[in-house]
């Protein structure tokens, strides 16, 4: 298959990351994988495994970009692409109408977040042959638009190994030396963008009891603020500071490995006030760490023990649940060790392949199918 995946994401998160493991797992498989990117984007180099040849730039300012639409209709031509497949919601009607205009290529959506599409969709994108959300309740916000057979639901995986045990405590050993981390000290670590609906702000509100109740503990936000002037981090920076907790906090823009962050924490948090999956949550799972998580869609469709979740927007709640894990390490390790089984058996990066390969053979076969009662 000749398969073109479209995402005119600037900055790099989940989505992003889901795409790019798409595109490599893919051409794993021998299929011809391309990518049309927005010529701004800060993540092309993590596509650096695709020939050049196959990465297509262009700029998709708004969902009506009917010149860029026509360009992707050029290259889908030039290209005889089987498939166009577009992950940002700006970026669907263009798709809808490169398909129209390179009537050989037929057109996939994936649905990341659990916002709903708007009503008008249903018109606009009638040529969709599949819709695809990343969990349950993402495919539920779907078929309020499109018919349910056009709806499908293929969970995120990812491909990740957790280290060996005596490589994990490497990296535990090497993170914490390079931020001075004692080793006898309990760290919760938390990681995702930095934004609201992320949710770290209720993480600093907790931090206080936890480290009232646990003088040695200390945090570890990973994370990027994306808003041209930076102001929510620098309002949780300010926090930490009311609180006097500076020096229980660190701070990291972004870990290109986070191999040794999951290796160096002892319990992961997910603040989130909304999440349709959770990636990081399911990278901490697959690392067997334990997870404190709110009470989101992707949080349930993720953690088993929902005694692990708390209400979404309760400090209090948050602290008292990052309390009593701290307080029973027995229970931590069994958790741990649940969620890196659940991880590999259910989340697998293998498996998501398969069910998108799947699927697409099946949308492909339709239209031979099609093709051949016309004949």
């Amino acid at each position: 298959m000749r398969i073109l995946q479209i995402s005119s994401a600037r900055t790099y998160g989940g989505g992003e990351r889901h795409v790019v493991d798409l595109c490599r797992g893919l051409q794993r498989r021998g299929h011809e994988v391309f990518a049309a990117l927005r010529p701004t984007s800060v993540w092309q180099h993590r596509l650096s495994f695709l020939p050049t040849s196959n990465i297509f730039q262009v700029s998709i300012r708004n969902s009506f970009g009917v010149l860029s639409a026509m360009r992707i209709a050029e290259f889908a031509r030039d290209n005889q692409i089987d498939l166009i497949h577009a992950h940002v919601a700006r970026d669907y009607i263009p798709a809808s109408i490169a398909c129209m205009a390179a009537p050989n290529a037929k057109f996939v959506i994936t649905r990341h977040v659990l916002f709903p599409l708007k009503p008008f969709n249903k018109y606009a994108l009638k040529n969709v042959e599949r819709a695809i959300g990343v969990s349950e309740a993402v495919g539920e916000e779907l078929r309020r638009v499109f018919p349910s057979h056009k709806v499908a639901v293929i969970a995120n995986g990812i491909d990740v190994k957790a280290p060996p045990e005596d490589e994990a405590e490497q990296f535990r050993k090497e993170f914490r030396e390079a931020h001075g981390i004692p080793e006898d000290t309990f760290v919760v670590g938390t990681l995702g963008e930095l934004k609201e609906l992320k949710g770290q702000r209720d993480l600093v509100l907790a931090a206080p009891q936890v480290a009232n109740a646990f003088p040695a503990s200390r945090f570890v936000i990973v994370g990027q603020d994306h808003s041209m002037d930076k102001r929510f981090r620098r309002d949780l920076k300010r926090l930490v500071s009311v609180f006097g907790l500076d020096d229980r906090f660190l701070w990291l823009d972004w870990l290109e490995d986070t191999r040794q962050f999951y290796a160096a924490i002892d319990l992961f948090v997910s603040p989130s006030h909304t999440e349709s999956f959770g990636l990081a949550i399911l990278e901490a799972m697959a690392h067997g760490k334990a997870v404190v998580a709110t009470d989101t869609e992707g949080a349930r469709q993720l953690v088993v023990d929902k005694s692990q979740l708390v209400e979404v927007s309760d400090p209090v709640a948050l602290a008292e649940k990052i309390a009593a894990m701290i307080k029973d390490p027995d229970r931590m390790k069994s958790l741990g060790d649940e969620a890196r089984k659940r991880a590999a058996e259910r989340f697998s990066f293998d498996r998501m392949i398969d069910e998108t390969e799947s699927l697409y053979r099946e949308i492909l076969g339709e239209r031979a199918e099609k093709a051949h009662v016309m004949e």
